[in-house]
């Protein structure tokens, strides 16, 4: 993990969060991986911040925090499984 990972947009649809980063990529994961976020009204989901530098998002209404770098190792981890 290089700890640079930084978020520039978050987006939701009915089934993926999406995170854009400063570089270009988009991460894309199933919402059914935050269980937290899950039962979240959109008005709770649209209100996340970025924290830690870039590197985490926040939703503060929902008390639950995600971090990036751990976004792309779960992703890597079920492809690979």
């Amino acid at each position: 993990m290089t700890g640079s990972v930084k978020g520039k947009a978050v987006h939701f649809d009915d089934r993926f969060l999406h995170v854009e980063l400063e570089d270009g990529r988009i991460i894309s994961t199933p919402m059914l991986w935050y269980t937290d976020l899950q039962s979240a009204t959109m008005r709770e989901l649209k209100n996340c911040v970025f924290i830690c530098h870039g590197t985490g998002i926040e939703w503060p209404d929902l008390d639950y925090q995600l971090s990036i770098e751990s976004m792309l190792a779960f992703h890597s981890e079920r492809q690979a499984a």
